[in-house]
């Protein structure tokens, strides 16, 4: 009987995932094409879907009652190839890269969902590959900033009882762009009509892991330098994770652009699929 129990909440929880995909699903566009030199639609990379995008975020939580936090996250992230499909982008096989930073806020449920209320996403064409060096916000910033978007209300994923997203855990964020926002010569649609004359949503979908050792400058750039933490590891003492409180994590996983606002009833439905996830998952460690 807890067998099925379990397994009862394991497939609601997907259930509620897939709820959340499909309401963006109608939005995504597909075979559209980025030009990582920002040199025009015919020399550019068709992308069937998203690009791969690394990194790492560092999560800084509030508790506001005995069962909720609001939080704070900063993140670095590196794109180098689009689709999954191991072919390096143009610009990094020629030594360049592609990153973003990524600052936004929200709230949760200590061992149930977080969302988030707000944010940017901004990308970066960097002509030499600077990331992970001590250059700017951990090379991420570098270059040229050919994109930036807004983070909207909603998205998030599911945590555990300090707050930390559940291992492998996925997060949603969705966020928009207004028109002139996109840099000219990037992104076109599949017709090949530049994106920087459109306003539009992006979706990304990543998975959340503990990092327990940070590599070599990711405390110095990520946590002190762009969060401004002041705790252990900035200027005094080692660094190390206080789940309840603030921790690193790794995060890997697609950038997706969406040609059209989907119907308002669309993203509330995604985040009503991620709301239902929560609950699931609280009920889930409650009988545990």
């Amino acid at each position: 009987m807890k067998f099925l129990k379990k397994l009862t909440c394991a497939a609601a929880l997907a259930f509620s995932f897939a709820n959340a995909h499909a309401a963006v699903n109608g939005a995504v566009m597909n075979d559209w094409v980025f030009n990582p030199t920002g040199g025009g639609f015919a020399n550019g990379q068709v992308i069937n879907e998203y690009l791969d995008v690394n990194g790492n975020a560092f999560i800084q939580l509030t508790p506001t009652s005995t069962t909720s936090f609001s939080f704070v996250e900063h993140a670095v992230f590196n794109i180098v190839q689009a689709d999954s499909n191991g072919q390096l982008l143009p610009l990094t096989f020629a030594g360049g890269n592609i990153s973003a930073v990524f600052q936004a806020t929200g709230t949760g449920s200590f061992n149930g969902a977080f969302t988030f209320t707000g944010g940017t996403i901004s990308i970066y064409q960097n002509a030499v590959n600077q990331y992970g060096s001590t250059t700017g916000i951990y090379g991420a910033n570098q270059g040229t900033e050919i994109a930036k978007f807004n983070v909207l209300a909603g998205g998030g994923g599911i945590v555990d009882a300090s707050g930390l997203p559940i291992s492998n855990g996925q997060v949603s964020v969705i966020a928009s762009a207004d028109v002139g926002a996109l840099k000219a010569g990037y992104f076109f649609d599949g017709k090949g009509k530049d994106l920087s004359t459109e306003s539009l949503l992006s979706f990304a979908f990543t998975n959340a892991n503990n990092v327990a050792k940070p590599a070599k400058n990711l405390v110095p750039e990520l946590v002190c330098e762009f969060a401004g933490f002041k705790g252990n590891g900035c200027g005094k003492g080692t660094y190390a994770n206080k789940p309840g409180e603030y921790f690193l994590l790794s995060n890997n996983g697609q950038f997706k652009l969406a040609a059209e606002v989907p119907e308002p009833g669309s993203l509330a439905l995604f985040g009503i699929a991620m709301l239902g996830a929560g609950v699931v998952a609280r009920k889930r460690a409650n009988k545990a």
